[in-house]
């Protein structure tokens, strides 16, 4: 049984960790929001600008050009692409799709997340626990075995956006710039001049978040990583949170969050802490653009490896899991109650919806030049994602590995879609 007391003691205890922690940094913060109009916010008085003294972010500006297939680009890559934009589209996607919402001339902005499940280069790294994916590790990766793996995370993000061209993908687990070119400039994915947001982070085993946008459609503005060393153990900082902000289709400003919590992998009780910390850290981020404009347009997707009824998300990030008449300023997760599918994981024989999507109430209450609604999120659960589950009955994820037995496929984790429009 939930206890409200015990809840609110831990809701307190994870804010003072984090005024701690910003105390620690010092007065001044690590970066900066750059200041840039809101047009949700411009019917309810003045233009409002972000302050300049906003919670602290990791403010990392590209340096210098980047070269396709470069394993020695700087720790941070914005890659703008050059040229135009061809409208072909992938064989693997599915003709039942038109791009337009249906009985509307509305377009749609169509967001993928997908955890893609150890995309690592072929080259050990120093310092990184990446040794069992090189040819002569543990899992014997080779090139070929990382060319099939690009080849079907490109299948699956294609068929998991149908005709309408992803504007946005974001993942997890991929180790570097390297894989990311790849994927975006070896697969269909570079008939559509794809983005690249991403920067190495100081997880142990060297994978992070990253984004790919299409620059006509998703113009950004600021993007920020943001580590987060934890106060309360001596932990080495995990993976990033990603920010970007940009203007979708130069209808409304949209304010975007790429996450990957820390696993399981220690037992739940021992590593909840860690993604409750997180998720207190996530929405003092969201609530700094918030206390700017209430109106703002978020969206946060991940894997969270939390379900949306967990405290991590309900009670810290404080995103609810009813979308009945939302309210600005709150964060709704959409991703609750998705049946038919029971979860984006399988782990001994139970399904977890560890992958999500959760927007701002502004998006929902119908009132923006940006919108949604519950029905846009879905769990992508084609056939050929999927293989028969001999131990535990029923079906699971088809991954590249089943503990160090090679099978080709895809991922531990199913893809997650999310429609936005205008």
């Amino acid at each position: 049984m939930h206890e409200p007391g015990i809840a609110l003691r831990k809701r307190f205890l994870i804010f003072a960790l984090l005024l701690l922690h910003a105390s620690a940094q010092g007065a001044q913060p690590e970066g900066r929001f750059i200041s840039g109009v809101f047009p949700a916010c411009q019917d309810s008085g003045p233009e409002k600008t972000i302050p300049q003294d906003s919670p602290p972010f990791h403010d990392i500006l590209p340096e210098g050009s980047f070269s396709p297939g470069s394993k020695d680009s700087p720790p941070f890559h914005c890659i703008l692409p050059e040229g135009s934009f061809s409208p072909a589209v992938p064989a693997e996607i599915s003709s039942a799709d038109s791009g337009m919402l249906p009985g509307s001339s509305r377009e749609k902005f169509r967001i993928v997340f997908y955890n893609v499940e150890n995309l690592f280069d072929t080259i050990n790294e120093p310092g990184k626990n990446d040794d069992a994916f090189t040819p002569g590790g543990d899992r014997r990766w080779t090139e070929y075995r990382l060319r099939h793996k690009i080849n079907n995370i490109y299948r699956a993000i294609a068929a998991a956006s149908g005709l309408e061209i992803p504007a946005m993908i974001g993942l997890c687990e991929v180790e570097n710039l390297y894989v990311l070119e790849r994927l975006a400039r070896e697969t269909g994915l570079k008939n559509h001049d794809y983005g690249i947001i991403h920067r190495n982070s100081a997880d142990s085993r060297g994978i992070d978040v990253a984004l790919l946008y299409r620059p006509g459609i998703f113009r950004v503005l600021d993007t920020m990583f943001r580590s987060i060393p934890f106060p309360f153990d001596s932990l080495p900082a995990t993976r990033d949170i990603l920010y970007v902000k940009g203007i979708v289709a130069d209808a409304d400003t949209l304010h975007v969050f790429v996450n990957h919590w820390m696993s399981r992998w220690r037992g739940q009780a021992v590593s909840e802490p860690y993604r409750n910390y997180t998720a207190a850290f996530l929405k003092s981020l969201t609530d700094s653009i918030f206390g700017v404009c209430r109106r703002s347009n978020i969206v946060v997707m991940g894997d969270f490896n939390d379900e949306p009824q967990d405290a991590s998300l309900r009670d810290h990030l404080v995103a609810a899991t009813s979308s009945i008449d939302p309210l600005p300023g709150m964060l709704y997760n959409l991703s609750y109650g998705k049946a038919p599918v029971p979860g984006t994981l399988k782990y001994q024989g139970q399904w977890f919806l560890f992958d999500q999507f959760i927007v701002s109430g502004s998006l929902l209450d119908g009132r923006g030049r940006l919108k949604t609604s519950r029905d846009s999120f879905r769990i992508f659960h084609a056939g050929f994602l999927l293989v028969p589950d001999e131990r535990w009955f029923g079906y699971k994820p088809f991954r590249s590995y089943e503990g160090f037995r090679y099978t080709g496929g895809f991922s531990d984790h199913l893809p997650v879609v999310l429609d936005l429009w205008w």
